[in-house]
């Protein structure tokens, strides 16, 4: 972990945007000192911490914070069989935290991920940079030059068309990561040194079965990203991807990694496919729904591959079956339409 930075005088609102429908979902395994660095922008929010590893070591958060953490212990006794849903010893253990979660919006960081600074040299408040791609439109359906024509001072360019420039609503804000790149374990060996400079879709944000007796890891927030946007284009909602930008501090282990990836590296070149061409049938109307018959979509035409994805379909229906379990106000809602 490196060491801890305190951001005096950071520009924060003075009344923090969403601060009572907003959770901050982190996974570690290690006491949480790059919280210091966020605390300007974090403390005002609650967070969930999901704590992967061995339940019984202590876990140490900053004071000041508002948080409650859940270990593997937790989760069983939480999800009793359908625990086996969540991955152990993967970062993918994160989406534990959204289920349990009660607001509207989700926020989620890497405890190896630091503040940036913008050209200026000023911090940027990564979170409230998200939250104002979340409570403004998207333009999924047609791209416009000015990347974000819904931020101050852009504007829609000459021929975007009238009649879609109200836009959709944000289901996801995607930012990206300075310093280190998130590459895969091969690109990671040949480029050392290289340095760059939940309402809507809760249901979805499952991030799949990897670590611990799995045989790939490293692709969570790929299959949470590939699932995701196939139902939110099916459902006519918006992913923002760009800013905020964050510090990546902390390059992995490359030969870990290509470990962890190496099944995924040869599977993905049928995956990618079958998400391009996979379609979600009209009567479809909710996130539940969706993900269920993407789930079958899984079990039929990648199963083919490997018995894994056999098996990661069985997990995408039992997560589906926890969420609404824990969520049951969302689950009646999903009887009707998406919201």
């Amino acid at each position: 972990m490196a060491g801890t930075v305190t951001v005096p005088g950071a520009n924060v609102p003075s009344t923090p945007l969403l601060k009572d429908e907003l959770d901050i979902v982190i996974p570690t395994i290690r006491n949480l000192d790059f919280l210091e660095m966020w605390r300007p922008f974090f403390q005002p929010y609650h967070l969930i911490i999901v704590q992967d590893g061995d339940p019984t070591k202590t876990i140490k958060v900053p004071e000041g914070f508002d948080y409650e953490l859940y270990n593997r212990n937790d989760i069983n006794r939480i999800l009793g069989p359908k625990a086996s849903c969540i991955s152990f010893k993967d970062s993918a253990c994160r989406c534990f935290g959204y289920m349990v979660s009660k607001k509207k919006y989700i926020y989620t960081i890497d405890d190896d991920c630091f503040v940036a600074k913008d050209p200026s040299g000023k911090d940027i408040n990564a979170l409230e940079q998200h939250i104002k791609n979340l409570l403004s439109p998207s333009t999924p359906f047609f791209f416009n030059t000015l990347y974000d024509p819904y931020r101050e001072g852009a504007d829609f360019v000459r021929g975007y068309p009238f009649s879609l420039r109200e836009g959709a609503h944000t289901a996801v804000s995607h930012g990206l990561w300075l310093n280190i790149p998130d590459y895969d374990a091969p690109t990671q060996l040949v480029k050392p040194k290289e340095r760059n400079e939940r309402d809507l879709i809760g249901p979805a944000m499952y991030f799949g079965l990897m670590g611990d007796g799995q045989p790939i890891g490293r692709y969570d927030d790929m299959w949470a990203g590939w699932c995701v946007k196939v139902i939110c284009d099916h459902l006519s909602l918006g992913v923002k991807t760009g800013l905020p930008y964050i510090w990546h501090s902390k390059a992995s282990n490359p030969f870990v990694n290509l470990k962890k990836e190496y099944k995924g590296i040869f599977w993905q070149e049928d995956i990618i496919p079958f998400f391009q061409n996979v379609t979600i049938p009209k009567e479809c109307d909710t996130v539940q729904k969706c993900y269920i018959y993407l789930s079958g979509q899984v079990k039929e035409k990648l199963g083919k591959i490997d018995p894994y994805f056999v098996k990661l379909a069985d997990a995408m229906v039992t997560w589906i079956e926890a969420w609404d379990e824990l969520n049951p106000t969302t689950a009646a809602a999903a009887n009707g339409k998406a919201k």
